[in-house]
């Protein structure tokens, strides 16, 4: 059964899985398992996504349950009307610990043109694990909160690994022999990205939403194994 944060006539959040492809498209390659499915079988009725999150990436996905709804949803994430903010476990030590990665990004096709992106972080927490890899004796990790202005396609992904600090489990722009470190020491199998939060207009009342969805197991005994805490003002308005 998926996780539903928020249900009402218009709209439906989830906690969306990872590794679980939200929909049938040619960049999900051999998908046997598509959210919108499950999530129609599940509660019935029409479902239209209002977004759209990576198949690796977990967290809070919003669904309406009409296409004008869905539209005006949209709307709200075209007009940069929507705060969002990820969680996400890095290769390394961001230097400064907080700032702003601005470099433009193509579409889902690389050879497309690039159109401007900008991606705020900060570091929330680091650890330094005693295990050898390459030529260093010890690794370094930080867990850091991703809020990107734009919605560019993998646009986390592209600009952490832009300033060398790839996402760990990120096949296509990581480190394999870090992501590799993951599976073998920690156990963890997935890409370590997670919508933490979502702040919008409701799309029927215009009142204001703010929705979290908690981490899974994995994630979340990251956090317990590195002694990491989100600070109490993070979850929070700011």
């Amino acid at each position: 059964m998926l996780e539903i944060l928020h249900q009402d006539d218009v709209l439906i959040a989830v906690n969306k899985p990872a590794n679980l492809a939200v929909h049938r498209s040619r960049m999900v390659g051999n998908a046997e398992e598509f959210l919108v499915d499950r999530l129609r079988e599940q509660l019935g009725g029409s479902v239209h996504l209002a977004h759209r999150l990576d198949r690796a990436t977990s967290g809070v996905l919003l669904v309406a349950r009409s296409r004008e709804i869905a539209a005006q949803l949209g709307e709200q994430f075209m007009g940069r009307h929507v705060h969002k903010k990820y969680l996400v476990v890095v290769r390394g030590w961001p230097e400064p610990a907080e700032g702003v990665i601005d470099y433009p990004l193509p579409g889902s096709r690389e050879t497309g043109p690039r159109r401007e992106a900008r991606t705020h972080y900060r570091q929330l927490a680091a650890v330094e694990v005693p295990i050898a890899l390459g030529r260093y004796p010890q690794q370094r990790y930080a867990l850091l909160l991703a809020e990107p202005e734009s919605g560019r396609f993998r646009q986390i992904r592209k600009h952490l690994a832009h300033i060398h600090h790839p996402v760990i489990g990120d096949c296509q722009h990581g480190r394999g022999d870090h992501n590799r470190l993951y599976k073998q020491h920690f156990g963890c199998h997935r890409m370590l990205l997670h919508a933490w939060r979502i702040r919008f207009a409701h799309p029927a009342t215009g009142a204001a939403m703010e929705i979290e969805a908690p981490l899974d197991a994995a994630f979340a005994g990251l956090l317990e194994r590195f002694a990491w805490e989100l600070e109490a003002g993070v979850s929070g308005e700011e």
